[in-house]
Parts: C-alpha cells; sequence; structure tokens
C-alpha cells in the first residue's frame, strides 16, 4: 500500500508489521458532528478495512479532546458543566458514526482522563531543558526543537498567522517566543482545574494527545493523521513535545485528509457553515451518505452541495440493480489495488460500478464499508 506521507511531502511504500498502531485526532465534542468529521473518520476507518483485510491487526485510538478553550467556552454560553455536554455531544458523534459504519476504536480515551500522564510529560519537558515556567503557565521552547515544521513545511509567518487563528496566542507578553506554545495553564474562576507542582491549572490542547498516544499506544505509533486543518499547530506541536521528551519520532507516517467546504469556506464550527450528519442521516440512508463521501479523494478539498447526496442515491440504485449471487474475485482485487494507491475511493467505486450485472458485490463494498 501505497499513501501520502505529510512529512516526507511524497507517495510512500507502508512498511507495517502484523499489529498498525493508528491515532486519529478526534473531536472536541462541543457541537455535533459534521461532515467534515465523518470525511476524515471515513477516511482512517477505510484505511483499517483494508489493512484488516491485507491480514494486519489494526489499534486505531481516536481520542476525545473533553477539555480545552472551545468546549469551555460553549459550555459557559449555554450554562452547562462541560462534561455534561462532552457527553452529550459524544453520545451523538459514536451514533452517526455507527451508522456510518465506520469500525469501533480500539480506545476513544479523554483528555480529562490522562492528567497524570499530562503532568509526567510536562515534569520531562521541563527536566529536559525544553519547556519553561513563566506568568503562571508552562510552555514548550520551540528554539530547543529543530524539527520544528519538519511536517507543515510552513515559514515563520504563515505559522504565525495560523497560530493566532487556532489559539496560539502569539501575543501573550509571556512568552519567550510567539510560537512558544502552552503545556499547561491557570485556570479560569469558573473553569475545571487540577493541582500540579507548579500551580492548579489546565493542559494546554497538544499535550493532551501526546500523553494520550503515550499511554495507548506507546511511543511512536505507525500512522498518525485526521484534517489538514491539524497539520499545524497540532500535529506540529504534538511531534515536537514527544521527540524531546521520549527521543524518539511520535509517529512513522503522516496522514492528512482534506477539508470540506460549505458556501465557499471551509467547514467549520467557528464559522456555522455545517452540514451535520444526523440531519443527512434524517433523509438518506448510511449507506448513500458514504457513498456520498467516497465519491471524493480523501486528500482532494471539496464543497458539498445537494448534488453530491443525489449523485450518490443514484449509485445506491445502480449497485443494487447490479448486485447478483455469481462469484467474481476480480472485482475485488479492482477494489484493493484502488486502496492500495493512496486509498483511490472513487477508483474502487468505478470498478464496482463496471462489474457485470448479476455480479455478488457484497466483498468488495464492504471493503468500502457500504451495506446494500
Amino acid at each position: 500500500m501505497r499513501l501520502f506521507d505529510t512529512r516526507r511531502r511524497e507517495l510512500v511504500e507502508l512498511e507495517l508489521g502484523p499489529v498498525v498502531t493508528m491515532y486519529t485526532c478526534g473531536i472536541t465534542p462541543y457541537l455535533s458532528a459534521h461532515l467534515g468529521h465523518a470525511a476524515t473518520y471515513a477516511t482512517f476507518d477505510l484505511l483499517q478495512r483494508r489493512l484488516r483485510d491485507a491480514g494486519h491487526e489494526t489499534r486505531c485510538v481516536r481520542n476525545v479532546t473533553d477539555v480545552d478553550d472551545d468546549i469551555l467556552r460553549r459550555a459557559r454560553e449555554l450554562g452547562v458543566h462541560y462534561l455534561d455536554l462532552a457527553a452529550q455531544e459524544m453520545a451523538r458523534f459514536d451514533r452517526d458514526m455507527a451508522a456510518l459504519g465506520v469500525l469501533p476504536a480500539y480506545a476513544e480515551p479523554r483528555a480529562t482522563s490522562a492528567i497524570p500522564e499530562i503532568l509526567s510529560l510536562i515534569g520531562r519537558a521541563l527536566d529536559a531543558g525544553v519547556a519553561y515556567q513563566s506568568g503562571g503557565a508552562i510552555y514548550f521552547r520551540v528554539a530547543d526543537a529543530p524539527e520544528f515544521g519538519a511536517i507543515s513545511h510552513l515559514g515563520r509567518a504563515e505559522m504565525l498567522v495560523l497560530a493566532k487563528e487556532n489559539g496560539g496566542h502569539p501575543e501573550d507578553p509571556n512568552k519567550h517566543d510567539p510560537l512558544d506554545f502552552v503545556l499547561w495553564q491557570p485556570s479560569l474562576a469558573d473553569e475545571p482545574s487540577w493541582e500540579s507542582r507548579w500551580g492548579p491549572g489546565r493542559p494546554g490542547w497538544h499535550i493532551e494527545c501526546s500523553a494520550l498516544a503515550l499511554r495507548e499506544l506507546g511511543e511512536t505509533v505507525d500512522i498518525h493523521g485526521g484534517g489538514r486543518d491539524l497539520v499545524f499547530p497540532h500535529h506540529e506541536c504534538e511531534a515536537v513535545q514527544s521527540l524531546a521528551v521520549n527521543g524518539v519520532r511520535l509517529a512513522r507516517y503522516w496522514v492528512h485528509g482534506g477539508l470540506v467546504g460549505l458556501d465557499g469556506a471551509k467547514m467549520s464550527k467557528s464559522l456555522g457553515n455545517l452540514v451535520f450528519v444526523s440531519d443527512l442521516l434524517a433523509e438518506a440512508s448510511p449507506a448513500t451518505v458514504r457513498l456520498a463521501l467516497l465519491a471524493h479523494h480523501y486528500r482532494g478539498d471539496w464543497e458539498w452541495t445537494r448534488g453530491d447526496l443525489e449523485g450518490a442515491r443514484r449509485r445506491f440504485d445502480l449497485l443494487a440493480a447490479l448486485n447478483g449471487d455469481r462469484s467474481d474475485a476480480g472485482v475485488l482485487e479492482d477494489v484493493r489495488a484502488a486502496l492500495d494507491d493512496d486509498l483511490d475511493a472513487p477508483a474502487a467505486v468505478a470498478a464496482i460500478e463496471t462489474a457485470p450485472a448479476g455480479t455478488d458485490l457484497s466483498p468488495a463494498l464492504g471493503l468500502l464499508g457500504v451495506t446494500l
């Protein structure tokens, strides 16, 4: 199998053992799962299905960011406890993903479950001299990370813009460098707080995933990924802090999906231009919604329109008409070949669509997570 590795910026042949470990950044559960989430998790579901089909055992961890600026702000707006909000939205997310046929995660740990591990990592970063305390917070010093930028390949000016857009607060006067990022911060009066030897507070966003990946899968995972919007700052910061503390790279391969847009802009909670999975499932079958996602290559950006759903309905009807009970191993092999070529789902679907009428399509469609 070949996949595009973000760090290397090229298609690479995967070299994997019998057990493949994967870490996919999960949602911050303060609003329902939208189509951008579905596209990301369908991609890694497709990858798992093909790897299992090829004889590997897969262990995919998908975290839950149940404490960060966004969920705390939303809970404050609604006047509810942040963990109650997280529980409500996670139940909806899990229901939506199960309906879409996404395989259950090997583990789905919450950030709040890993406070001891987070504190341990921060202590090790301080002991290693790559972190410092300032203004009551703990920061990672990017000047001590020669690989900072090796995943995103961005220049400093671009990093500063993205850091500001994604809650990195480059204007924070307590930082030695505007790109330094927070590991531990004092909590506001109405925010959750945990005791630490540096004072009460809560973790920064990036350290949560480093701690959870280490606890659940070990120092190095085979494949780490998510949507392309996580490359910087989240994955860049994760990678350098894990390398600085553990002495080995966090991931062997970095895999990122494209972004889904609506009305000319990336679909995002901050903009409010969202198409919710639950709404789509109320008007179309799960197989139809999944086929709509599979019509787009995972690495490409695309914009959702009503035409996506209508096209998927026509495709579902065509496949149902073609399906029969005559065995044809060639169709399955064509689907495997397409997925092995950088998860080319559109090519895989096209291979099934051209099968002779009466062919048993269930093995090939099952590899795509589609049930007629």
